[in-house]
């Protein structure tokens, strides 16, 4: 329940700073990202998490010296930047951050569902790069509504589009395996 809570207020985040901003100063805001950082952190303990709660320390500490609003809009941008490292360097040392997931399901891969998630690692590395790089020219070019829209809406949109695209696609390699299979 705790970490569904948590989850919950890192999907929000934008929205919440954007609703936090008419009311609260920014270094009070970055009391908020600092505590949802370290609670994500700590309660899920993984290293991706517990290195995105470094830079969000920082980000927040820069927000809270400064009273400035940027460090805080730049949090989506290092989640970005986050997953586009773990995605890559998994790429350099396999097995994929892809081939993972799919083993939790399905820990005996044939070779060509290996070569698939490797590709489809690809894809979600190429994901981030433009995701990140909007949600950083959102945070420096755009007001607080588009910047909370696009990290708040409109980028979990895109995600739930790439899992939908990806799902229909792996149902139609797995189809076209399983006739080439029979057909031998």
């Amino acid at each position: 329940m705790r970490l569904a809570l948590i989850a919950l207020a890192t999907l929000a985040y934008p929205l919440l700073v954007w609703l936090g901003m008419a009311h609260l100063e920014p270094r009070w805001l970055a009391v908020g990202l600092a505590v949802l950082a370290v609670a994500r952190a700590v309660a899920t303990r993984e290293r991706l998490w517990l290195v995105a709660a470094g830079g969000a320390l920082l980000l927040a500490a820069a927000a809270a010296l400064g009273n400035a609003l940027l460090p805080l809009k730049l949090y989506p941008a290092l989640v970005n930047a986050v997953l586009l490292t773990v995605f890559a360097v998994s790429l350099a040392h396999p097995p994929s951050a892809i081939e993972r997931l799919a083993r939790l399901r399905e820990p005996d891969l044939p070779p060509a569902a290996v070569a698939y998630t490797r590709k489809v690692t690809w894809v979600w590395c190429g994901f981030f790069v433009v995701n990140g790089t909007l949600a950083l020219a959102t945070a420096l070019w755009a007001d607080a509504a588009t910047w909370a829209l696009y990290n708040g809406l409109i980028a979990y949109g895109l995600i739930g589009a790439l899992f939908a695209a990806e799902w229909l696609v792996r149902r139609r390699v797995r189809a076209r395996h399983a006739a080439a299979g029979a057909q031998r």
